[in-house]
């Protein structure tokens, strides 16, 4: 099976937000600097720098709980 990695490096400032979408596939956000919080549906996940978040296969978002950066990973 051939798979497509997708590595992005992602920043935002606190209180800033990725919009609530959907990814086909597996994806994870490892934290690098600041808090991240990951957020499904009435669920989530706080990560710290060094955590690797693992998404849940539906709509999710994430915020910026301090001024944080990530590295977004898809995998198809």
């Amino acid at each position: 099976m051939l798979r497509h990695l997708r590595q992005t490096v992602m920043a935002l400032r606190q209180g800033e937000h990725m919009h609530e979408h959907e990814h086909p596939g597996e994806v994870t956000v490892h934290v690098l600097h600041g808090r991240v919080r990951l957020v499904a549906g009435p669920d989530s996940w706080d990560g710290l720098p060094g955590d690797l978040l693992v998404m849940p296969a539906r709509r999710h978002r994430v915020e910026a709980v301090q001024d944080c950066a990530f590295l977004f990973t898809t995998a198809r």
